[in-house]
Formats: structure tokens, sequence, C-alpha cells
């Protein structure tokens, strides 16, 4: 058993399959059996303590488990190299990265992309405009899409912001079948906004 001062505050306690078997730790129970492995563990600081005179009272320990990874015919993995200490598993490294894939790719089909399209309209928008609008956003919806359709009050023409609320309250009704609103029409500078996503 090999003990290495890292620095003032951690250890390395490297063990190969000789030393499992003179000190009898039987792997599978050690992994198993949370007691038993906290009894080897003091023994084996108790020995640090000793032999490199580091204080376990005060101080982080890292303990390498090659050799457990190495007797039970698996490899020491680390999960989370940016944990401190550092988060590692003993298992077959081909069965961990083929999990991996797996969560990954749960992870991804879970996950669905939301596009939003943008609709503008001024208050001012003729019928033909309005329509030609219209006809988009239905597109949009049928597809999945959220639409983010908003008047845009250019200089002075914040005084018709009534008619910009009108716009926006047809645009909603007409959109009644194909999609809800996610956020009622609201005024947020020189814009009215309103946000609708598609009826599932």
């Amino acid at each position: 058993m090999k003990f290495e001062k890292i620095n003032k505050d951690k250890i390395q306690i490297t063990l190969n399959l000789k030393d499992l078997e003179e000190k009898n730790i039987d792997f599978h129970l050690f992994m198993s059996n949370p007691i038993e492995s906290q009894h080897i563990l003091l023994d084996m600081l108790d020995e640090a303590k000793e032999k490199i005179g580091f204080d376990t009272n005060n101080y982080n320990i890292k303990v390498e488990a090659l050799a457990m990874a190495e007797a039970a015919g698996a490899d020491l993995v680390e999960i989370s190299p940016n944990a401190d200490p550092p988060v590692c598993r003993i298992i077959e490294y081909s069965k961990y990265l083929y999990q991996l894939k797996k969560k990954q790719k749960e992870i991804k089909a879970k996950s669905v992309k939301v596009v939003i399209k943008e609709i503008r309209f001024g208050p001012q928008t003729d019928e033909h405009d309005f329509n030609f609008k219209l006809k988009h956003a239905k597109g949009f919806l049928e597809e999945g899409a959220k639409v983010r359709a908003y008047v845009f009050f250019k200089g002075r023409s914040i005084l018709f912001k009534d008619q910009g609320s009108d716009i926006l309250n047809r645009f909603i009704s007409e959109l009644e079948d194909y999609g809800k609103v996610e956020s009622a029409p609201k005024l947020e500078g020189k814009k009215m906004i309103v946000v609708l996503a598609p009826k599932k």
C-alpha cells in the first residue's frame, strides 16, 4: 500500500491486488457493506497518519480505488471530474459509455426545440395585409411553432394603441382553432405583443 501526500489537505492511497490479499479485504464486501468499508478506510487513514504524519481529523481525503477496480475486473471511471472531491465509479468502461449514450439519447428525445415565428403589424394594417399574415400564422401553428405577433408603433402612432389592441384581439380570435394565448397582449415600449402556442 502506497501513501502519497498530494498537498497539505489531500493524500492519495494506492492499493494493488497484493495489498488487498494481505489486508484480507474482500472487494465485493467493501463495495456492498458501508460499515465494513468505513472500518477499512479508517484503518488505512490510521496507517497514513503513522507513515506520513497525515492528520485525518482536519482534512479531506482522496483514496485511489484502482486496485479495487482491477479486483472486480472493471474500470475506475471519473463521473464528475469538476466536483470536489471528484466522483468516481467502479464500472466497466464500455458499459458506462453505453449508459451515457443511452441517457443522452433519452434527454434529446425529451427535449423539444421551441421555434418562435414573429409577425409584425402596424396600427394601420389593412385587410389584405392582415389576412396574408394570418394565413402565415396558421401555417406556423400547424407546424408546431409558437407565434409572437406584435404591433409596432412608430413615432406618434403610439396614439393609436387602441387600434393595435383591436388588431391583436382579432388576430387571437381568428386563430382560436389553431393556437392558444400564452401571454395576452401587452405594451412593451413601442410594441404591443401577444404570444400564441400551438394547440396540442
